[in-house]
């Protein structure tokens, strides 16, 4: 029992959060396990984003308890929580990429504001190990607004990937991209976990990337942890609120 307890990497127990009457999180119970890929399915607004905000410290809940990586977010001062966050890689479902900055200078800013004392040779090595791990070892000196959607999502990976996070939170990894793009992003995903051990907490409204990248699913109904169950054990479901998402 002790050994597994040693493997949950963000334990979120009995959190709920409102917003005046809106109740958005309620309850709200789950442990991600090391190496595992976590998706939280549901519907707009039901709290998704709401729950990867509480998680790295964006936003706080109302009750309840989040640990991440054995430390509980709430009792964190900001110093604690930013060496905190150097550990867990975040991912807009926006990207987030500077505009006025080349591709480079994307992946050298987290390096730089997490006061990362390397030489510009280490530097140099880091960029290119990153990008590489996302198939654009050729974009170091382009501008973002040179990029198409598929490659703006990998260029974020990278910045996201060039810190060595133990834990990694996608926000909509795959939405605005095209079927084929997507598809190389789950992949993606789902080669990340593998190379790095990373665990993940995705979420997604699109059931294809879902199908390639989910360990386990969460179903997030009215607040709750409704449900959880690999893609088979739920799209196989008799539950009409779950099979909605899979029908």
């Amino acid at each position: 029992m002790q050994s597994k307890q040693v493997d949950i990497v963000i334990g979120v127990k009995n959190v709920s959060k409102s917003f005046g009457d809106n109740h958005v999180l309620n309850d709200f119970t789950l442990d991600v396990f090391k190496g595992e890929n976590i998706v939280v399915l549901g519907k707009s607004g039901s709290g998704k984003s709401v729950l990867i905000k509480c998680i790295i410290g964006l936003m706080k809940q109302d009750k309840g308890d989040i640990n991440v990586l054995g430390k509980s977010v709430a009792d964190l001062s900001s110093d604690e929580l930013d060496q905190l966050r150097s550990k867990v890689g975040f991912l807009f479902q926006s990207n987030a990429l500077y505009d006025s900055m080349t591709v480079r200078e994307n992946l050298e800013f987290p390096l730089r504001r997490h006061g990362k004392s390397l030489s510009q040779s280490e530097m140099d090595m880091a960029v290119q190990q990153a990008l590489e791990s996302v198939g654009l070892a050729h974009t170091e000196n382009m501008m973002p607004s040179e990029l198409s959607g598929g490659m703006k999502k990998r260029i974020a990976i990278a910045r996201t990937l060039i810190l060595k996070p133990e834990i990694i939170l996608y926000d909509e990894p795959t939405t605005g991209l095209d079927p084929i793009t997507g598809k190389g992003i789950s992949e993606l995903i789902l080669e990340i976990q593998r190379k790095f051990n990373t665990s993940s907490i995705i979420i997604s409204h699109d059931m294809h990337c879902v199908k390639i990248v989910a360990n386990r699913i969460v179903m997030l109904i009215d607040g709750e942890c409704y449900k959880i169950g690999t893609y088979e054990e739920l799209s196989h479901s008799d539950d009409q609120r779950i099979r909605e998402f899979f029908d």
